[in-house]
C-alpha cells in the first residue's frame, strides 16, 4: 500500500514511530516531558511507542515511569540494574524498539518534543 507522509492511501495512520528516552534521576521533569511528548505524538499520523529507560536512578524515576505506563498504553519501560550512562541506556532502549523510525530524546526537555514532526518530515 502506498504511503505518503505517514498516511496510507486511505488516509489512515501508517508505520510505527519509536521514541526512546533514557533517564537518570529525572523524577521531577518526566511527567512534564511525557505530557509534551504525548501532545505531539497524538497529532502525528503514525502509531507511536515510547520506551523509557531507567538508567539506575536513585530517586523515584522508575515509579514515575510506571505511573506513565499505567496511564498510556504506548509506554514501555526498560530498567537497568545500575547507572551505565546515557549511551548504554540509549542502546538498551533501541534494543526494545519495533519502530520504522526511532527518535532518541532527553527526558529533561533539552530536546523539545515539538521538533518530532520536523524530524519525521526530513526522514520522509
Amino acid at each position: 500500500m502506498e504511503q505518503v507522509a505517514g498516511l496510507n492511501v486511505r488516509g489512515e495512520r501508517s508505520g510505527l514511530l519509536s521514541v526512546v528516552v533514557p533517564a537518570y534521576n529525572e523524577e521531577k521533569s518526566l511527567a512534564l516531558f511525557h505530557e509534551r511528548l504525548r501532545d505531539v505524538v497524538d497529532k502525528i499520523p503514525m502509531e507511536t511507542e515510547i520506551i523509557y529507560v531507567n538508567d539506575g536512578s536513585t530517586d523515584n524515576t522508575l515509579t514515575v515511569m510506571q505511573r506513565l505506563r499505567n496511564g498510556d498504553q504506548r509506554v514501555g519501560i526498560v530498567s537497568l540494574s545500575r547507572n551505565f550512562g546515557k549511551e548504554i541506556a540509549s542502546t538498551a532502549g533501541l534494543d526494545h524498539t519495533e519502530g520504522d523510525a526511532v527518535i532518541l530524546m532527553d527526558a529533561d526537555l533539552q530536546h523539545p518534543p515539538k521538533m518530532i514532526p520536523v524530524f519525521l518530515e526530513h526522514w520522509r
